[in-house]
């Protein structure tokens, strides 16, 4: 028999679907592309924004103009969020919620599960790197913040217990894969469900022998402890990198949102962090910053106010830029003071140009400095690239005897 996978959405995504290819694969399925016939499709949807819905039905027609007689599974957001409609799709076999994802693998094999995954979360990482595996720690939020749509697509905070977590991490290391980044939706918020603590699991995650790096993907400000940011500080795997969401730099859209700290708090954060592990001469710490653009309610004030925070106080290493997507069922959708979409395209151009600028300054900044370089394999124009520990690209002729090993580099 065989499966043809597509992903679309976050790296928890895509950590599930290698996942899910890894268990049929051993279960005797033979895995194609995408675009070539099979038995079955499986496409792990998103529904962050209007657009990702529209992709994921594309791709669902897609695939039964390919093999009108195949079966076509959907799991990912979008199921959660649209079962009924994805099933009255022509070709659609099976619709996977959030609380199936475990039954996924033994459906397809005809092998149900008899327990229910209710309550329970799908554990999984990626495989398709020889250097780098997203490894799934956590899933759902609690937060229902007034513009987002996870809570209902991905279900209540839960997490695997921190055994289940280094049992897979030993798994990833003993495929020869050196780099490990912690994925969630809300990662921080780890031990919701088994009463263990985030820094425990990194504590934990510390003592696997093989793997040599860790990053975390996100991690929201108010959970990102001085504790923890001591423990990393004091000599780690863990690397000067941190993935933070803002969403705005504005009191006002915070609150009005339902966000769980204010500015005040986001500044400090970011202060103690760099305080802990910034020393003279050494490389500096790399911030990567969620900011959604045009949330109800922002005028050009209030959005000056995110851009001003950004610049002048925090100066991220690099932010990464939404524009708000009017999502069906949150309180935000039914909020009247909409932004038109042409002042979102404008706003979202003037912060990729700071986060161009950002960047730039950051890069320059650590010129001099010595970093460790984890080397990937791909190779373009006869040069092979990788990332420092504080995650700034270095490209260098390929030479295959580099491919998957560190090595110290002045920047």
């Amino acid at each position: 028999m065989k499966i043809a996978f597509t992903t679309l959405g976050c790296k928890l995504n895509y950590a599930e679907t290698s996942t899910y290819e890894r268990g049929l694969k051993a279960a005797g399925w033979e895995v194609v592309p995408w675009n070539a016939p099979a038995d079955v499709y499986l496409i792990n949807t998103c529904a962050v924004t209007e657009t990702a819905e529209k992709k994921s039905r594309n791709l669902i027609r897609r695939a039964h103009k390919t093999a009108p007689e195949a079966r076509i599974a959907i799991t990912g957001c979008y199921a959660q969020l649209r079962k009924a409609q994805l099933e009255a799709m022509e070709g659609v076999w099976k619709v996977f919620g959030a609380d199936e994802k475990a039954d996924i693998i033994p459906f397809i094999t005809a092998q149900r599960s008899e327990e229910p995954a209710a309550e329970q979360v799908f554990g999984a990482y990626s495989s398709g790197e020889r250097t780098r595996s997203f490894l799934k720690v956590q899933d759902g939020c609690d937060n229902f913040c007034a513009y987002c749509t996870v809570p209902f697509a991905r279900g209540r905070s839960r997490n695997i217990p921190i055994c289940e977590a280094v049992r897979q991490a030993r798994e990833i290391a003993a495929q020869g894969i050196r780099e490990i980044v912690l994925t969630g939706v809300n990662t921080g918020d780890f031990g919701r469900s088994t009463g263990e603590s985030f820094l425990q699991l990194l504590q934990a995650l510390n003592q696997v022998e093989g793997i040599d790096r860790y990053r975390i993907s996100s991690i929201e400000p108010n959970l990102i402890t001085p504790e923890i940011v001591d423990w990393i500080a004091s000599g780690t795997k863990f690397q000067r990198h941190f993935h933070i969401p803002l969403q705005s730099g504005s009191d006002t859209l915070l609150k009005k949102v339902g966000r769980r700290y204010d500015t005040a708090l986001f500044a400090s954060r970011i202060d103690y962090i760099r305080q802990a592990l910034e020393r003279p001469g050494e490389p500096l710490a790399f911030f990567g910053i969620d900011v959604i653009v045009g949330l109800p309610g922002e005028s050009e004030a209030l959005f000056q106010e995110t851009y001003d925070f950004l610049k002048n106080r925090i100066r991220p290493s690099y932010i990464h830029v939404f524009p708000y997507s009017r999502r069906p069922g949150t309180r935000a959708a039914g909020w009247p003071d909409q932004v038109q979409d042409k002042v979102k395209t404008e706003r979202v151009a003037r912060l990729e140009a700071l986060c161009a600028e950002l960047h730039a300054s950051f890069v320059e900044a650590n010129r001099g400095v010595t970093e460790k370089v984890l080397w990937e394999s791909s190779v373009k124009d006869g040069k092979m690239a990788g990332y420092t520990g504080n995650y700034i690209r270095v490209e260098r002729p390929y030479d295959p005897a580099r491919v998957n090993c560190l090595e110290e580099v002045t920047l």
